[in-house]
């Protein structure tokens, strides 16, 4: 496993008592994401298809702490947009620390190296680099080429430096299971890092590539067509053994997305890191008022195909504590790699999608002056540009 001990008792205490208190929704993990620009423009990404206005919005560092202290999860993970690009990342980081927080800093790894410095090592900092698999297929993902080398240097020189090191590796269909099997290799054996997360891409609805996500099924074969190659080769997994398990179609789970609440520029995003289906000023106000029970594979359709950690690794912990003789079972043997899968959720009762991007952005524009890449976004888009007390309705999203 990748998980430091000492992370695996202070978690499994937090869940314990969380459990003794009777709750049954709780944060394990916050999405704290700082800002929403990027140095990279992945053609699998939905997360950056912002104005300049928008893209340029950070979270302050007391912002920050805020976030952390009024969630009060264990873990934090700093994703983004590129949360090194934040002028303060280095004093966040350093704060959270100090408050114990287990900390997971997403990044490209594009400017790790130049900006080590601003980092102390701790066994509540992971660095977790963005590596999508081999050279060729890292930087064709990233459409960057040089970024696997980039990345790979970096990590070499944080973990010289003693920092811990994860990488983030994200599936998309027409994946070489043999490649995908000996970057995993390479990446525990001669890059040394201390975990892997791997995760189906979400099928976000503004990705320039539409063309690659994975259906469900797709998901649950490729990793078992992956496990299959993994056996004996000591791959260090930074997920729940039933999460693996269920990533090759042997559990039937539920997401749970209020386990990994995600604080943004905007506020605190509803439902999930994944989809922003409206935002809250509070976490008890995300919490309390929304609709929880319309969320999930089967109950809407932006989430029929999701099989992501930061909906599904809360069930699968949660699976974990109810029935841990079964998690042990797999946790000794590997996930089941043949025979009958579990079955799949219905997903013909699902309701339609809501277009509700291009609303929040408006809302969170109008009272701006435009200019330059700013009104080519609305233009781009075919939307009434806002402008300065511009008193006039938002407009009516219709499909892009």
């Amino acid at each position: 496993m990748g998980v430091p001990l000492i992370q695996q008792i202070r978690v499994g205490a937090y869940l314990i008592k969380q459990r003794l208190k009777g709750n049954k929704q709780f944060p394990l993990v916050l999405m704290l994401e700082p800002l929403f620009r990027c140095n990279l423009a992945c053609a699998g990404c939905g997360k950056i298809d912002y104005p300049d206005h928008i893209l340029n919005k950070r979270l302050t560092v007391q912002e920050c702490i805020d976030a952390v202290e009024e969630c009060g999860a264990p873990m934090v993970a700093i994703p983004g947009g590129e949360p090194l690009l934040h002028k303060e990342i280095g004093e966040i980081v350093k704060e959270l620390v100090k408050r114990k927080k287990f900390i997971s800093l997403c990044t490209n790894a594009l400017i790790l190296e130049k900006k080590l410095d601003l980092f102390e090592p701790s066994p509540y900092l992971t660095f977790t680099v963005h590596l999508d698999g081999d050279r060729q297929h890292h930087d064709k993902m990233v459409c960057q080429e040089g970024g696997f080398d980039i990345a790979v240097a970096a990590i070499k020189a944080a973990k010289a430096k003693g920092f811990r090191v994860n990488i983030n590796t994200t599936m998309f269909d027409g994946i070489d299971v043999p490649r995908m099997a000996d970057f995993f290799t390479f990446a525990r054996h001669e890059l040394k890092v201390d975990g892997i997360n791997a995760s189906p891409g979400y099928a976000y609805e503004r990705a320039p590539d539409q063309q690659h996500f994975l259906s469900r099924q797709k998901t649950k074969q490729l990793f078992r067509d992956i496990f299959k190659r993994g056996k004996g080769k000591q791959w260090n997994f930074n997920h729940s053994s039933l999460f693996l398990d269920f990533l090759a179609g042997n559990q039937e789970y539920h997401c749970t997305p209020w386990s990994m609440p995600a604080r943004n520029p905007f506020g605190w995003q509803r439902p999930c890191y994944l989809l922003g289906e409206g935002y809250t000023k509070t976490y008890r106000e995300l919490m309390d008022t929304t609709d929880w029970e319309t969320y999930g594979t089967g109950k809407y359709e932006k989430c029929s195909n999701c099989m992501v950690h930061c909906g599904y690794e809360g069930s699968a912990v949660e699976d974990t504590f109810k029935h841990p003789l079964k998690a042990l079972k797999v946790f000794l043997r590997g996930p089941k790699v043949d025979g009958p899968m579990a079955p799949e959720i219905d997903l013909t009762q699902a309701r339609s999608a809501e277009r509700l991007h291009e609303r929040h952005v408006y809302d969170a524009m109008k009272d701006v002056a435009l200019t330059g890449r700013d009104k080519r976004w609305f233009e781009g888009k075919n939307l009434p540009i806002p402008e300065r007390a511009n008193e006039a309705r938002a407009p009516s999203v219709a499909a892009e």
